[in-house]
């Protein structure tokens, strides 16, 4: 599911680069790797699992980023009678990574790979992650391959999974698949990205369900110094979820039919959360009627639009009540009483990103062999009861990071504006201190703290003058008073 993105596209960011190398060392995150891992890391590599089916006859394609090397995924789409066939690869990072290994190990402490705008921090050494478990293209690679036929309007009839040799044709861009399709010089594979992509957004939105489109805050310089700008994400961005989504659904299908498994929940959010989202729309002059559903405004919002992007990031508050939850009946441990995930109005689990993300490569393995009518390995199944501790903690790492690296951002970006009156709406307001709470400025998208003083209550959900009065990078703090 997605996150606050934040990149620095600045000509002139080794400021703000030399905060956040600064940052990684006040969150005690390393990016080297113990001797031990680099030495099994090679080891491995080359000599992993090799299944014994070959489908490297299967003409697959990856989709990501440019320049990307960790490429989780690869698909091939086709029609079949009566509907659609999706061939989807996963890179079998168990068929390198043993367990109780240096790589496994490590890849427990670390949990995720942690995005900062200006590096990745990966959780398996570039050896694997970006070369011999990565499904470039030209490259024979042990895979999970998942083969989920749909019928014409897009839901799944048939969801299968096994171990298999495959090997990618090409590897594509979001920017240069969007030109392909808008331009027309899209080829079939393409063209069918497109049409599944849209049905299954057309499914997701008959279940109530609501991708989130976040665009991507990015720090640019301007003749004024930097500021936060939105890239809009692509429809083809889009699309291409839509197919992990799909492969995620079906494999907590799969193991909740098995009554073993682990999966990724959410549950629906307080009222009191879409009341404090209303007031943020409101800030950054989002119309949201009070006839209209959430799910409804987020499909009519234009992401392209600066505030309906600020609106789109502060929406992801949503999704921070989502954990995992691990299964297994034969071993007393009850599957949950509410399965879904409250975004996608539907069961799902974490099984597309394994070369970055811990969960992925457990489910994969609990999936493979309940689709072969095998028994689960003993090394995933003992680490069931831990994993939902393992990845909270992950997670709780992750936001960490993330909300230090928007804190950094914008108090550089402010600072030396010490003084400045800036218009904003109070969207929060602390009960205990009323004259303090959160504001959220028009402009730039910044969201920070309002210290009033002890007589005056903040007004909660009015537009109010504030003068910022504190933006210190050092310390990561942004902090206003009303005017």
């Amino acid at each position: 599911m997605p996150r606050r993105k934040l990149s620095v596209v600045a000509a002139d960011s080794a400021r703000i680069n030399a905060e956040l190398a600064e940052l990684r060392s006040r969150l005690d995150i390393h990016a080297e790797w113990p001797a031990e891992v680099l030495a099994e890391a090679e080891e491995v590599a080359g000599a992993p699992r090799v299944p014994g089916h070959d489908a490297t006859d299967l003409p697959l394609f990856t989709v990501d980023p440019p320049g990307s090397r960790d490429l989780d995924q690869a698909m091939h789409l086709a029609h079949r009678p009566g509907g659609f066939r999706v061939h989807y690869a996963i890179a079998d990072v168990a068929a390198f990574v043993r367990s109780g290994g240096a790589v496994d190990a490590e890849a427990r402490r670390r949990v995720q790979t942690l995005y900062f705008p200006d590096r990745r921090v990966p959780l398996h050494p570039a050896r694997l992650s970006e070369d011999a478990a990565s499904l470039l293209p030209g490259e024979v690679r042990p895979a999970l391959l998942w083969q989920i036929d749909l019928d014409a309007d897009g839901a799944v009839v048939l969801a299968d999974l096994r171990r298999a040799q495959v090997r990618s044709r090409r590897r594509l861009d979001y920017a240069g698949v969007q030109q392909a399709l808008d331009s027309g010089t899209a080829d079939e594979q393409q063209t069918l990205l497109a049409t599944v992509g849209r049905l299954r957004e057309q499914q997701e939105q008959a279940r109530g369900g609501i991708s989130l489109p976040v665009p991507e805050q990015e720090v640019e310089e301007s003749p004024h110094g930097y500021r936060l700008a939105y890239r809009a994400q692509l429809p083809v961005e889009g699309w291409n979820a839509q197919i992990s989504l799909l492969t995620g659904m079906a494999a907590a299908d799969l193991m909740l039919d098995a009554g073993v498994g682990l999966l990724r929940t959410l549950p629906a959010a307080p009222e009191s959360a879409y009341a404090r989202l209303r007031r943020t729309a409101e800030a950054l002059r989002v119309h949201w009627p009070d006839t209209v559903r959430y799910p409804e405004l987020i499909r009519s919002l234009d992401p392209h639009v600066p505030l309906n992007a600020a609106f789109l990031n502060e929406c992801t508050g949503l999704l921070r009540g989502a954990g995992y939850h691990s299964f297994d009946e034969s071993q007393g441990l009850p599957a949950p009483a509410d399965p879904g995930h409250a975004a996608l109005a539907a069961p799902y689990a974490h099984c597309t990103a394994p070369l970055r993300r811990l969960a992925d490569r457990f489910a994969l393995e609990i999936c493979v062999a309940v689709a072969g009518g095998a028994d689960v390995p003993s090394w995933v199944r003992g680490a069931l009861p831990l994993l939902p501790a393992l990845m909270a903690g992950g997670d709780r790492r992750a936001n960490e990071v993330e909300r230090a690296c928007v804190d950094l951002v914008e108090a550089e970006l402010l600072h030396g504006r010490e003084g400045e009156d800036f218009d904003a709406v109070v969207i929060d307001v602390d009960e205990r201190k009323p004259a303090t709470g959160t504001v959220q400025l028009r402009e730039p998208a910044v969201r920070a703290r309002c210290d009033g003083d002890g007589g005056r209550r903040l007004p909660l959900g009015e537009l109010i003058r504030v003068r910022l009065t504190a933006a210190d990078p050092a310390t990561r703090t942004v902090r206003f008073a009303p005017a």
